[in-house]
């Protein structure tokens, strides 16, 4: 199972947050620029809930696969926190809210065929392991040898860690089974035994996912993650908390546009609660046939389920859905199709509902399937609560919008779900179903409403009209009158739908040959021109097909990168109007390499965006020189944060090192022969060097060791006292190594032509800046992003030369950029009125110009491949470098083009 579209956006992103982490050292002020370089300047500040562990939310509605999408998020998530050079143990705590989602998550990650277990196998090199609270109690296959180099997930409930009851105090107790495991005293929970299996996990710095996060976010739920004592710490929930610090969001729309949900929801309101059944069997029943002749196309198999959600009656519950079922039972439905799922009576275990040979179309419940609890057959949720009642669909809503297979039926009513109610405070109702939609991540966009047969489709909610008389009294068109408010289901009326001397069971489907039709008399009271039951069918399934319609059309057309939670959050800006023609026609070259298209029969090329990773395909840093001057290194540059409790501490605690850990780390490594202080000070070093993508872990591994390699005892005790002052030589002596590989590989590249360009950059008609500037004439967008006091200057000059159509302040790492053997963002995209587009690049007199020279020799490479269209200027203010220009001499030549 590949990951769809949104899933991969979503790890994209985590990735990219990591990144800024791994960078910046600091838990938040990464986050902040990680929001800031997206636009999302409206995002609340990080919360530091558990102090030096980074706390992060991945908002992804029901239905989006957010346990596949955690297995996929592990890898880069250990990459940063534990890479693979250091030899740290790799260990998860998974946690769930309850044991139905914890037995279903725990058989899906031991069963070797399941997409989860094989996406940790592939990420893993198959080394993975599962445990339980038993065995891991037990100590069995849980050891110091036997989770080293392996993946070693550990599945447990919120619960188990809550130690509410005696047998969850286990894992606070002594366990001689784990005595094998060395605990520091700075791991030890004091409240716990020091052999105790929670000190173990403590001293294992686990990775935590928590599912379904919304349950952890009591304080005790806190403390409960504190005391994990976690280096890295993922929450996957539809509903974030307040205390949530989300990096991505998945919308509704592109669960859609991926097939992964049955919306929008269809919400009817009928008369009553006869007509409630007697629509929900009638409009079953036309979706099983629409299934039936379907999977003789497709070969997939659909077996629409109806959820009865009764109302809870104190004291009277198991006669209540014993009443729905004996209804169900006189209309001649199978008991075997009829199952009751409450808190009490749970007919449902052990019964696979996807099975074929599953009976069951009919579950009466109340509230009893929650999170857990899914099935993509079931497609209609009809409450039979009270007319008076405002009905409670909010806890069930959620269990119809499962996708059955992830495919568009050929079917447009095969891909939507449906309520049915009978209320007269229909408003309440639908506000109850928003709060089930919200409940499971999605939002009042996703439902349409029917008030009443025959009457228009809303896309809004309407106002609830006020009613002289309860709806109660109110007569029916053709006649009859509502029942009472506690009105009973009218088995009689229903039989005579069904038809008493009928050839088939109401439930049953015609046999093969004899069409598709029901063929079943009028409910009395409810024809409206002759059109009975077929008439009001034909209304609701045209009004959702309306709706199908409509939704589908806004999934396809939806940015799934930005969700309405993100564009909430963000100060975006268009493109001013009378720009808007002439900047949609501007496509920027960008240099491409050509690859081959991928067919096994196709030998033609296609070009793919020429990315640095290419570039270094065939790059060796082992076998680079290690020619590093290390004197003079200044000890007070990188200092080494002291552990710290407070809760302002925002680094993260899987870079710290304890000084008293530190020093017996020292000593420890300085006690070991040569070769082992070399390995052990390469790993260490490694670690905090981190990733360098594309450069392969192992690579960077092997450099470092033959710096160590070349270093005396002396160096290698200073290396030990002094490792962020040497981390940070290394690292910029790797970087200038790569980039002079790429700019060599580059220039032999576009010699041989291997490396072409073409149009294809385009300017967004939206922008999102972190910072607004100041308003100077002509900008592109109504507001620009604020440019330092050197750049203000020069464009403010050029944006009043009288040739200058348009200007735009570049925006780093999202907007425009000349990619080759160096990522270069140039400072400003001009338009002159000739149609000539300049790419700009100002540079202060006063900075470090270090990387300018590079950044021009790309640059007048992309001018002289880019077109006569185009040109590209770096200007100094008076000092410039060579090929570079004086900001007097730039404004003269930018005036004539």
């Amino acid at each position: 199972m590949e990951l769809k579209d949104y899933q991969s956006r979503v790890i994209s992103d985590l990735t990219d947050f990591l990144g800024y982490l791994d960078e910046l050292k600091d838990i938040r002020a990464a986050f902040r620029a990680y929001w800031d370089d997206r636009g999302a300047t409206r995002m609340e500040g990080y919360k530091n809930n558990v102090p030096g562990v980074p706390h992060v939310c991945v908002k992804v509605p029901t239905a989006g696969g957010k346990t596949f999408l955690a297995a996929n998020a592990l890898k880069p998530i250990f990459d940063v926190v534990a890479p693979e050079s250091t030899g740290q143990p790799r260990v998860v705590v998974w946690l769930v809210p309850s044991l139905t989602i914890l037995e279903q998550t725990e058989r899906n990650f031991a069963d070797p065929t399941h997409p989860y277990r094989q996406r940790l196998n592939t990420h893993f090199k198959g080394r993975v392991e599962i445990y339980g609270k038993k065995s891991l109690l037990q100590g069995a296959g849980f050891s110091p040898d036997a989770i080293q180099g392996q993946l070693s997930l550990i599945l447990m409930s919120f619960d188990s860690l809550r130690a509410r009851n005696k047998d969850d105090r286990k894992i606070f107790q002594e366990n001689g089974n784990l005595a094998t495991f060395d605990v520091l005293d700075a791991d030890l929970l004091e409240s716990a035994d020091p052999t105790a299996l929670i000190n173990v996990i403590r001293a294992l710095r686990p990775v935590v996912v928590v599912d379904e996060s919304h349950n952890a976010e009591s304080d005790l739920s806190v403390e409960m993650l504190v005391n994990l004592k976690p280096s890295f710490i993922l929450d996957l929930t539809a509903t974030p908390r307040k205390n949530s610090n989300i990096v991505s969001f998945v919308d509704a729309l592109a669960l859609k546009k991926e097939c992964m949900v049955k919306l929008p929801v269809i919400v009817y309101n009928r008369p009553d609660k006869t007509e409630v059944v007697n629509n929900a069997l009638q409009l079953r029943r036309k979706l099983e046939t629409l299934a039936i002749a379907e999977e003789k196309i497709t070969g997939k198999y659909i077996r629409p389920i109806i959820l009865f959600q009764a109302e809870p009656k104190t004291g009277e519950e198991k006669e209540t859905f014993q009443k729905i079922k004996a209804t169900l039972v006189k209309l001649r439905i199978p008991e075997a199709q009829i199952a009751i799922k409450t808190a009490d009576v749970n007919e449902l275990k052990g019964v696979d509902l996807m099975n074929r040979d599953c009976p069951v179309r009919y579950i009466i419940t109340v509230n009893a399937l929650k999170e857990g609890w899914d099935c993509p057959f079931a497609y209609i949720l009809a409450s039979l609560a009270d007319k008076s009642s405002s009905v409670d669909v909010e806890q069930v809503v959620g269990r119809v919008l499962r996708q059955p297979h992830v495919v568009a039926h050929q079917e447009p009513l095969l891909n939507m779900s449906y309520v049915f109610t009978a209320s007269n405070r229909f408003m309440d109702t639908l506000d109850k179903v928003v709060k089930g939609l919200n409940r499971a991540g999605f939002s009042d966009r996703d439902y349409r409403a029917v008030d009443g047969v025959g009457e228009p489709l809303f896309w809004e909610r309407p106002v609830q009209p006020d009613l002289p008389h309860p709806l109660s009294d109110l007569p029916l068109e053709g006649g009859g009158v509502y029942s009472e408010l506690t009105e009973e289901i009218d088995v009689e009326r229903l039989a005579g739908v069904c038809g008493e001397s009928s050839r088939h069971p109401y439930p049953d489907l015609p046999p093969e040959g004899e069409g598709t039709d029901c063929n079943l008399p009028p409910l009395q009271g409810e024809g409206r021109g002759g059109d009975g039951v077929h008439g009001m069918l034909e209304q609701l399934t045209a009004h959702a097909k309306e709706a199908n319609q409509e939704f589908t059309e806004k999934a396809k057309d939806a940015d799934s990168s930005l969700s309405p939670d993100l564009e909430a959050r963000m100060n975006r800006y268009p493109i001013k109007s009378i720009y808007l023609e002439e900047a949609r026609a501007i496509a920027i070259p960008q240099f491409f390499i050509q690859v081959p298209a991928g067919g096994f029969f196709d030998e033609a090329e296609k070009l793919a965006l020429l990315e640095k990773e290419n570039l270094l395909k065939d790059f060796r840093l082992s076998t680079c020189d290690t020619a590093l001057n290390f004197e003079g290194i200044d000890a007070e540059a990188y200092r080494v944060d002291l552990e710290q409790t407070g809760k302002d501490d925002y680094r993260p605690s899987f870079k710290k090192i304890d000084s008293r850990q530190k020093a017996l780390l020292n000593a420890h490594i300085l006690s070991l022969p040569r070769d082992s202080q070399v390995k052990n000070m390469a790993a260490r070093l490694a670690e905090m060097i981190g990733n360098m993508y594309p450069i392969a872990d192992r690579e960077i591994l092997a450099y470092i060791k033959r710096i160590m390699e070349g270093l005396t005892a002396e160096q290698l005790h200073d290396c030990l006292e002094r490792d962020y002052s040497y981390v940070a030589k290394i690292k910029q002596k790797i970087s200038e190594l790569s980039t002079d590989y790429c700019e060599k590989v580059f220039g032999d590249w576009l010699t041989t032509e291997k490396i072409v360009t073409s149009p294809s950059f385009k300017l967004p008609e939206f922008i999102a800046p972190n910072l607004m500037g100041p308003t100077i004439a002509n900008s592109l967008y109504m507001s620009e992003k604020k440019a330092n006091g050197f750049e203000e200057r020069v464009i403010n000059d050029i944006a009043n030369l009288p040739n200058i159509q348009f200007w735009h302040r570049n925006i780093e790492k999202s907007g425009f950029r000349i990619n080759g053997f160096i990522n270069h963002y140039p400072d400003f995209i001009i338009r002159t009125t000739s149609g000539k587009i300049i790419i700009l690049e100002t540079k202060g007199d006063d900075r470090d110009n270090s990387d300018s020279v590079r950044k021009l020799k790309l640059s007048n490479a992309w001018e002289k491949q880019a077109g006569r269209q185009f040109r590209y200027f770096m200007v100094f203010e008076n000092k410039p470098i060579d090929g570079a220009h004086k900001l007097a001499d730039a404004l003269g030549l930018l005036g004539q083009l």
